[in-house]
C-alpha cells in the first residue's frame, strides 16, 4: 500500500499553508490543531514564515509539525516603502519555496502529502495538489459576502465599470448578485472596481476568485445560518462549501487568560454593566495621528468609561495629559486579552476596525460595535453590521471625528437604538451558538472536512 493512496490514516500527511500576514495564520493553526486532535495518526505539516510561526505555535501536538519557510525577502534587501511590499515579495517566492519545504517534510516524515489544506489567498497551491493528485482544500478567513464579491469580480467590473465610472456609481446597490442587494458599490473592497486593480494584492484576490470553484472544498469562517441566501448560492458555485464556524473562536483557551495590564481587574471594579467602551484595532491598519487624537477627545468629552488597547509607540498621538487626566475613568494598555474583555459584563460597546474576527468575537459576547473600516473587506463588514444585521454603527463620515464618535456612543449607550442593537445581536448569537453546538451545522461541516483531509471518504 503506498503512502499516498492507501486507506489507512496511519500514512496520511496533510500539508497546511497559512497566509503569514495579518490575522490569517492563527485561525488556520486553530483548525489544524482541532483536525489533528481528531486524527492523531495523521501528520499535519504547517508551513509558515518564522515570524508568523513564532506567534501561532503556542501549543504543541505530536502530529502537528512546524516548518519555517522563507519570507521572500532577499538578504540585504532594503524595503522601498511600497504598500504591501512584504506580501508581494512572499508571494513571488512562495510557489518554489513551499514546494521545497514540502519535499523536505515528505523526506523527514517518510510520508507523501495526501492533502493540501491552505489559506484561500494562496490560490496557486492548486498546482501542488494537482501535481500530487490529492484533494485541495482552502480556507477563507472572512465571511461569505466578501467571498462572493471576489467570486464575482469580473461580473461586477462588467456591470459597474472601474475607477471613475465606479466612483460615479458608488451609491448603486449590488442587486445583480444574489444576497448582495443591501450592499453598495462603495462597500466593495479596494481592488475590485476602485483603487489599484493591478496591485499584487488585487491580482491575488482576483486569481483566488477564479480558482476556488475548482477546489475540492472551500471552508469559510462563518455559519450557514447567518445568511442562508448567500450560503446557498455559494454552494452552487463550489464543489463543496463548508461553513465550519468562526475560526477565531475555535479552540479558544479555557484557562485564565494572560492579563499583563490587569485590565480585567479594572473592569471588575466598574459598578455599571455595559458601561465601558472597549477600543482596539487590527494589527495591520489603524487610525492615523489625527484620528487617534479625535477619538481620544471624544472619549474624554463623552464622560464614557473606556479601555483602550493601543501600542506604546502610538501613545505619542494622544493629546497631552490625556492618560493622566482620565486615569479615574479610563485605562490605556499596550495589549489586552480581547475575548475575555468583550465577554466582561462591564463592556457595553466595541470601537473597532470591523475585522471579521473581531466582529465574530463581538457577536459571541453580545457587544454592539462602532466601526471605522480601513482596508480589505472592512467596509463590506461595516455595511453588514450596520445596515443588514443592525448590531452597530459605521462612524459618521467613515473617519473618526470628535463629534462623530460622541454621536455614535450616545446612540449605543444612551438611546433605544442601542437596546435594539443588543436585541439583534442576541438573536445572532443564538443562531451562532446553535450552529457551533454539538448537533449544529458547523460541527457537521467539520466532520466533512475531517473526512476530506484524512481521505476517509
Amino acid at each position: 500500500m503506498s503512502s499516498l493512496n492507501g486507506s489507512n490514516t496511519d500514512c496520511r500527511h496533510v500539508a497546511v499553508f497559512p497566509f503569514p500576514f495579518g490575522t490569517h495564520a492563527a485561525p488556520l493553526f486553530n483548525i489544524t490543531r482541532k483536525l489533528a486532535s481528531f486524527a492523531p495518526t495523521v501528520i499535519f505539516s504547517f508551513f509558515n514564515t518564522p515570524q508568523s510561526n513564532n506567534k501561532v505555535f503556542t501549543h504543541n501536538l505530536d502530529n502537528v509539525k512546524r516548518y519555517d519557510v522563507w519570507d521572500g525577502v532577499p538578504e540585504g534587501y532594503v524595503f522601498k516603502g511600497k504598500p504591501q511590499e512584504d506580501i508581494e515579495l512572499f508571494m513571488l517566492a512562495a510557489p518554489d519555496s513551499l514546494r521545497e519545504a514540502v519535499s523536505k517534510a515528505e523526506t523527514e516524515t517518510g510520508r507523501s502529502v495526501s492533502c493540501v489544506l491552505g489559506d484561500a489567498f494562496l490560490w496557486f497551491m492548486e498546482d501542488l495538489a494537482k501535481h500530487k493528485g490529492v484533494p485541495w482544500v482552502t480556507t477563507y478567513m472572512s465571511e461569505e459576502h466578501s467571498l462572493l464579491a471576489h467570486l464575482y469580480t469580473d461580473l461586477i467590473r462588467e456591470k459597474i465599470g472601474i475607477h471613475e465610472t465606479a466612483e460615479e456609481r458608488k451609491d448603486e446597490m449590488l442587486s445583480f448578485i444574489p444576497g448582495m442587494s443591501n450592499f453598495r458599490v462603495q462597500d466593495l473592497p479596494m481592488g475590485i472596481v476602485t483603487g489599484n486593480l493591478d496591485s499584487s494584492f488585487a491580482r491575488m484576490l482576483h486569481q483566488m476568485g477564479l480558482a476556488l470553484p475548482r477546489a475540492t472544498a472551500v471552508c469559510i469562517s462563518s455559519c450557514d445560518e447567518l445568511d442562508p441566501v448567500v450560503t446557498n448560492h455559494l454552494k452552487t458555485k463550489f464543489n463543496k462549501l463548508l461553513n465550519v464556524g468562526p475560526l477565531s473562536l475555535i479552540m479558544q483557551p479555557t484557562s485564565v487568560p494572560e492579563d499583563p495590564s490587569n485590565c480585567l481587574t479594572w473592569l471588575d471594579k466598574q459598578k455599571a454593566d455595559s458601561s465601558v467602551a472597549y477600543v482596539s484595532f487590527g494589527s495591520v491598519a489603524r487610525p492615523d495621528a489625527t484620528e487617534i487624537a479625535a477619538l481620544a477627545q471624544a472619549l474624554e468629552a463623552s464622560h464614557v468609561k473606556f479601555l483602550w488597547s493601543i501600542k506604546d509607540h502610538l501613545k505619542v498621538h494622544l493629546p497631552d495629559g490625556f492618560i493622566e487626566r482620565n486615569k479615574e475613568k479610563g485605562m490605556v494598555a499596550a495589549w489586552v486579552p480581547q475575548a475575555a474583555v468583550l465577554a466582561h459584563k462591564a463592556v457595553g460597546v466595541f470601537i473597532t476596525h470591523f475585522g471579521h474576527n473581531s466582529i465574530m468575537e463581538s457577536v459571541a459576547c453580545e457587544v454592539p460595535m462602532i466601526g471605522r473600516p480601513f482596508i480589505g473587506e472592512q467596509k463590506l463588514n461595516g455595511r453588514l453590521v450596520e445596515a443588514v444585521w443592525g448590531i452597530g454603527l459605521v462612524v459618521e463620515g467613515g473617519v473618526f471625528t470628535k463629534e462623530g464618535v460622541i454621536k455614535s456612543l450616545n446612540k449605543i449607550l444612551a438611546c433605544a437604538q442601542g437596546e435594539k442593537m443588543r436585541e439583534n445581536i442576541r438573536g445572532l448569537r443564538v443562531l451562532m451558538d446553535r450552529a457551533i453546538g454539538p448537533d449544529g451545522s458547523c460541527n457537521t461541516n467539520f466532520k466533512h472536512l475531517l473526512d476530506i483531509v484524512t481521505n476517509t471518504i
